[in-house]
């Protein structure tokens, strides 16, 4: 296995809600309150994405098979799939923060995190369709697969930026389910994870 190619794996995914802990006291209630809806189940999404990613990096460091490679990615990408969309919802259920051009950056900020979903749902299809047996072809397709992972993570994250700004962003960075997780252990491939109802995106400071 390439571990170029492995190494764009692993540190394509996005890492939303990278708020780190500035925070003052000015923030009005409502906001706060608006924040610690969001925060506290965002959490649990980032806890699995960052088990996700640590799973990648694990086969990066292990240099394994494209088999085992590919049942890895299928497993991660359907994991940040999936917490991509129940962010999406818990960011959408939230309902907009009560600041200034609140409604507008919240329905873009939903649209984005389920547009995110909707990439890496694709990208597990991707790999899943790729040839184990013949390395050159599978090492070729896993490149194509980190290219697109690179234009993932590097565009249409403005719209999450915009949320995390001002009084808001002040808000969630107090917030404890924003802070970015650290990976448990890293998620096996083929365990039952992989198929959990929802997954949580990790986050890159």
């Amino acid at each position: 296995m390439n571990k170029k190619v492995a190494a764009a794996l692993s540190g394509g995914a996005v890492l939303v809600l990278t708020l780190s802990g500035c925070s003052s006291d000015d923030n009005s209630d409502k906001v706060n309150d608006w924040a610690k809806t969001v925060c506290d189940q965002v959490q649990p999404q980032l806890q699995k994405i960052a088990n996700a990613n640590a799973a990648i990096q694990q086969q990066t460091a292990d240099n394994s098979k494209p088999a085992d490679v590919q049942r890895t990615d299928s497993a991660a990408f359907q994991q940040i799939s999936q917490a991509y969309k129940a962010l999406g919802t818990a960011v959408g259920s939230a309902g907009a923060p009560p600041v200034e051009g609140g409604e507008t950056t919240h329905k873009e900020a939903v649209k984005e995190l389920n547009a995110s979903s909707a990439a890496y749902a694709d990208l597990q299809k991707r790999v899943d369709a790729l040839d184990t047996k013949d390395q050159a072809k599978f090492a070729d397709g896993l490149k194509g697969i980190a290219d697109e992972l690179n234009k993932i993570s590097t565009s249409g994250d403005e719209a999450l930026r915009k949320l995390q700004s001002g009084e808001v962003g002040t808000a969630m960075a107090k917030q404890k389910g924003c802070q970015k997780p650290t990976a448990s252990a890293p998620p096996n491939a083929s365990s039952s994870e992989s198929a959990s109802p929802s997954a949580s995106p990790s986050k890159k400071s």
